[in-house]
């Protein structure tokens, strides 16, 4: 295994079975010279784009807590990722946008992309995505307040179904000091 397939998981031989019938039951020759590696390239890439269900956002949130009295909004904007949908297994992709009021303590502002990360790599809805990030940053910060928002296109919508190819999809979920329309408004007015 490369450093690079730290992601890899048992079950990778058995999961490349399962594209290798899939190849075939599509109608494809999976012993062409184009096809004959596409299993195991297939199989890898699907542990890649869910390796997040082998990662614990809260213990990557707990390896950099520091006491500050801070007690001001904190934004990380435009933390890009890709995910993947549950119910087609096709991408959605797009921004997160975060922020929380400290109440004592803060945490590395990587590890809040890692965050993100960690749970955007798992079959997903951007509804649950959207609230899985506030709530773990609620549990583990302990901050005055949460806000999530998300922005994202899906490929189910845009490359099969409606078709729909410039639909965006936004969702937010906030918590604490943001159940108040000022503060939420400021978080909008700051993430612009």
């Amino acid at each position: 295994m490369t450093e690079e397939e730290t992601y890899l998981r048992p079950g990778l031989e058995k999961l490349a079975d399962h594209y290798s019938e899939i190849l075939t039951l599509l109608g494809e020759d999976k012993d062409r010279e184009g096809l004959q590696k596409t299993p195991m390239r297939v199989a890898k890439a699907m542990q890649f784009l869910t390796k997040g269900y082998s990662q614990d956002p809260k213990a990557i949130l707990e390896k950099a807590l520091f006491h500050e009295e801070y007690s001001h909004m904190v934004i990380v904007k435009d933390i890009n990722f890709y995910s993947l949908c549950e119910h087609h297994m096709l991408p959605f992709y797009g921004k997160a946008h975060i922020a929380y009021i400290p109440n004592g303590t803060i945490t590395g502002l990587s590890k809040i992309a890692r965050v993100v990360e960690v749970f955007a790599r798992r079959l997903q809805v951007q509804e649950r995505m959207t609230h899985q990030i506030m709530e773990c940053i609620e549990e583990t910060l302990k901050p005055m307040g949460v806000m999530v928002v998300i922005e994202a296109a899906h490929m189910c919508m845009q490359m099969r179904g409606v078709e729909k190819p410039n639909s965006v999809t936004t969702t937010s979920a906030f918590s604490g000091v943001f159940k108040a329309k000022e503060t939420r408004q400021e978080f909008m007015d700051l993430i612009k």
